[in-house]
């Protein structure tokens, strides 16, 4: 009988990851245009904005300044940075701990909370899209996914509400202030908002002359020098 259930046991995980192979690496190809929480924001508002954007149709000053402003060491790490999560545990808090492929797989895959369980699936899930996914794709999905104002998800909708522009047309000033905005839209006030353009300019700036853009940078020199 124990046998019998541990072989049960055995092929159910077995095709339980079979199916979250199968997903992630679908979502390496096929663009996720919805995920849970907007679609929970689109019933709550009666309809959300999004339009989708390949990397290349992304300005490189917004590709700069999200990984500046969420992640610097996004091209060092494979997944999880872990140097972030000491300094997070450090001064006794979580900010700054979670990496844009951390925030990708909790947007497309998971759901949004601090439960053990979900950190867990997180840290399992990370892994993996690394392992698939490229990390320009990664970039790619989370500036399309990451929500920039109440019903405004994406980079594309984020431009065109907040500028009157398309993705690739915004500045380095413009993108550090949509950049800024994130990953918590709705609790951002103008003062941590003006700071923080700053410093996301300078850190964009910084990446791109060490080199710790170099994984996603699809114009290494490009354009840097409109503000």
């Amino acid at each position: 009988m124990w046998r019998n259930i541990r072989i049960g046991i055995f092929w159910s995980l077995s095709l339980c990851w079979l199916v979250i192979f199968t997903w992630v690496f679908s979502y390496a190809f096929m663009n996720p245009n919805s995920t849970r929480y907007m679609r929970l924001e689109a019933d709550r508002l009666g309809g959300v904005e999004q339009t989708w954007r390949e990397i290349d149709q992304i300005s490189a000053h917004m590709l700069r300044a999200v990984v500046a402003a969420e992640d610097a060491n996004f091209c060092l790490h494979h997944g999880i940075d872990f140097a972030a999560v000491r300094l997070a545990l450090a001064d006794g808090s979580g900010r700054g701990a979670s990496t844009i492929s951390q925030q990708v797989v909790k947007n497309v895959f998971l759901w949004h909370g601090r439960s053990w369980v979900r950190k867990a699936l997180e840290a399992a899930l990370t892994g993996l899209v690394e392992i698939i996914w490229s990390k320009q794709r990664i970039l790619e999905v989370y500036l399309n996914v990451a929500e920039f104002d109440e019903g405004v998800f994406g980079v594309g909708a984020a431009a065109q509400s907040y500028f009157g522009v398309s993705a690739q047309e915004l500045t380095l000033t413009q993108a550090a202030q949509l950049a800024a905005i994130l990953p918590s839209p709705k609790t951002r006030s103008t003062g941590q908002m003006t700071r923080r353009t700053r410093q996301i300019v300078q850190g964009a700036e910084t990446i791109l002359v060490d080199g710790r853009s170099a994984c996603f940078d699809i114009e290494p020199a490009a354009s840097m020098g409109q503000k």
